[in-house]
Order: structure tokens, then C-alpha cells, then sequence
């Protein structure tokens, strides 16, 4: 048992967050004896997620490049400098064994000064797009894990290990029955149920199409849980009745994913990973403004094995209806989808990176 010391970065969103958080997590049951820092963009919601997770954290003052003009890109060198000798400075004074970075902005300047001072390095890359922080990394690293084939278009293959994504631990094995889940929403566990999910800020298109399509679904005879986000729950709560819940964020995801025979979902990889574990119908609503639109091309990579269906926002008002109605009405495709998806499904992804990190400590 070796007093090892991890540093992990990777931030900005939930996506490149909460792998970090189950890796420590991983890592920390092997190791208890362990020292973990986390390193991070000072303003983003790591700063808040990482401590609740009962791990340390620094902030560096770093932010990525806004796509037009902007002052914030003028600032980009100065905070990408100060961020370098923060990050040195950092490194130094921890001395990690290993280097973890799960993406986002700051595992940048983070993990080039930790291998620049020697120290082995482990990517995540989340996405079936790599992002342009894991790409520039990918030659300092000795270990690349990934979720999706194909990866060698953005990484050296001698690198690349396919591990799949780390999950909540709590829906690898879903222990909630239907009619206990879809009593804790208060809805009737004989009706089909639908389950919509834009994240935990919320999709605004997303909502508006579900707005717009309530009579819709009335005339399906079928109920919804729709998670619509913190930013949008003032305007959608008026639609909350016995057959649509509606609710600002999802606590208890094990029980939305039971309650559910059909998801409709942003394609953000987290999600993915974790919709693969559940195994139930998806039709993904992919959000056209991320970076590369990785969330659409996480999308085609299941609708490819006939594991999930797609729209994208710009076919919503004309073909909603149609997918949705031949979904509902087919039991055949409901059955094909969830089989497909499964079997993405990789559930042991968490050991499988920590086992990589383990073959690195010296």
C-alpha cells in the first residue's frame, strides 16, 4: 500500500467533471491511504462539484477561446501564461505519481507542466470527437482511455485503450422496479412512460418542443417525467399534472430510469454511457451548439448499430411526430433498440482506466 498522490483535472462541464470524481472515487477505494488534488477553472462549476465530492481543489484562471473576437480572447495568452506557472508551481509542490485528465480547459496547462516535469499522464476522453484540449495533450501521454472505435483519427493507436466511460455506480445495476419508480413520481405504473432529459441545465429547444407537443403525447395515452432544467422550471411548472411531472433536475435518476419505456436525451457522453447501462428506447436530440458538435456525432455512432434514434433540433418540427408515433407503435423496434444499446454497454469502464493507472505508479 503505497502513499500514492494522484492530481486529476478536467472541468467546465458536468461531461468532463464527474469521470474525474469517479476515478478518485476508484482510486481512493484501492488506496485509502491516498492524497488527491483536483485542479481546476476558477469560475466553473468544478469549484463547487469537486469539494461536495469531499475532494481538494485549485483553480487556475484559464477560460477557452470564445469562437468570434471577443476581449475574453485578447486575455486568452495572459491567462493561458499565468495558468502554466500555476500549474508548475502546483505539480512542484505536490508531486503527483500520476497525472489524470478527463478534458476541459484546465487539465490543459495542468498536465503539460506534469509531463514536462516527467510524471506519466492518463487521458479520458469522453466524446467520439476528440476535444481539442485531449488532442493536444495526446503525445505527452502514456495512456489515452476511450469510449468510442475509431480514435486512433485523433490519437496515437499504441496509446489508445477502449475502456468506455465512467458511471454513476448506483445505475450499473438498476434495483428499482417499474411500479416502485413510478410511484415515487406519483403516475400510474400501467401507463407507458416517457423520460426527457436535456441535463441539468436544461435544453431549451428541447423544452419547446415538448411544450408544444403536450396534446400530442395526451393523445398517445401516454405520461412524462420531463426534467427541464434549473434555468427554464419557472416557465414549465405550470404544465405539472398527474400525468407530467415536471421537475427543475432529477435526484434520483435510478428511479427516472425505471420509471421509464422510453428516453428522449441530449447525446452529451456522459448521458450516452449511462443511457447504454439502462438499455431502454432512445431517440437523441443532439445539441447543435458544442464544440466540433461532438454531441451529434455521439449520436450517429449508436444510430449506426441501430442502438438509438436521432433527430436534429432543425427536423423537430417537422418529423417529431411521425419518429415518435412509429416508435410508440412498434414493439419490434422498441425491443431492437434496447437490445442494441446494451450491448454498448460497458459497465466495468471506472476499473478498467484505474486498472491503466495502477500499471504507472512507480
Amino acid at each position: 500500500m503505497g502513499n500514492y498522490r494522484f492530481i486529476l483535472s478536467g472541468g467546465g462541464t458536468g461531461g468532463h467533471i464527474y469521470p474525474a470524481i469517479a476515478i478518485a472515487n476508484e482510486l481512493k477505494r484501492r488506496h485509502p491511504k491516498a492524497e488527491f488534488l483536483f485542479v481546476g477553472a476558477k469560475d466553473k462549476m468544478e469549484m463547487e462539484k469537486v469539494p461536495q465530492a469531499g475532494y481538494r481543489i485549485e483553480g487556475l484562471w484559464i477560460s477557452g477561446l470564445q469562437r468570434k473576437l471577443t476581449l475574453k480572447n485578447l486575455m486568452f495568452p495572459l491567462k493561458l501564461v499565468s495558468s502554466l506557472f500555476r500549474a508548475r508551481k502546483i505539480v512542484k509542490q505536490f508531486k503527483p505519481n500520476v497525472a489524470i485528465g478527463t478534458g476541459g480547459f484546465a487539465s490543459g496547462p495542468l498536465l503539460k507542466m506534469a509531463a514536462s516535469s516527467k510524471i506519466p499522464c492518463v487521458l479520458q476522453e469522453q466524446n467520439s470527437y476528440a476535444g481539442i484540449t485531449n488532442k493536444l495533450l495526446a503525445n505527452k501521454a502514456k495512456r489515452i482511455c476511450v469510449a468510442y472505435d475509431g480514435m486512433e483519427q485523433f490519437f496515437p493507436k499504441e496509446k489508445i485503450i477502449k475502456t468506455g466511460n465512467p458511471v454513476r455506480s448506483d445505475l450499473v445495476d438498476l434495483k428499482v422496479d417499474k411500479r416502485e419508480a413510478t410511484d415515487f413520481f406519483g403516475l400510474d405504473a400501467d401507463k407507458k412512460t416517457i423520460l426527457i432529459i436535456g441535463g441539468s441545465l436544461g435544453a431549451r429547444r428541447v423544452n419547446q418542443l415538448i411544450e408544444k407537443e403536450l396534446n400530442f403525447f395526451k393523445d398517445l395515452k401516454v405520461q412524462l417525467i420531463w426534467q427541464c432544467g434549473k434555468l427554464y422550471y419557472e416557465d414549465y411548472k405550470q404544465y405539472d399534472s398527474s400525468s407530467v411531472k415536471v421537475l427543475a433536475f432529477l435526484n434520483r435518476m435510478d428511479y427516472a430510469y425505471a420509471a421509464a419505456d422510453v428516453i428522449i436525451s441530449r447525446a452529451g457522453a456522459g448521458s450516452v454511457s449511462e443511457l447504454c447501462l439502462v438499455g431502454k428506447p432512445v431517440l437523441f436530440i443532439p445539441s447543435p451548439n458544442v464544440a466540433e458538435d461532438h454531441q451529434t456525432k455521439n449520436a450517429k455512432a449508436l444510430v449506426s448499430k441501430d442502438a438509438a434514434l436521432m433527430l436534429k433540433e432543425s427536423e423537430l418540427d417537422t418529423e417529431f411526430e411521425n419518429k415518435f408515433t412509429n416508435l410508440m407503435n412498434s414493439v419490434d423496434i422498441q425491443n431492437k433498440l434496447s437490445m442494441n444499446i446494451k450491448e454498448l454497454a460497458m459497465p466495468q469502464a471506472t476499473d478498467h482506466i484505474v486498472d491503466e493507472i495502477e500499471k504507472l505508479l512507480k
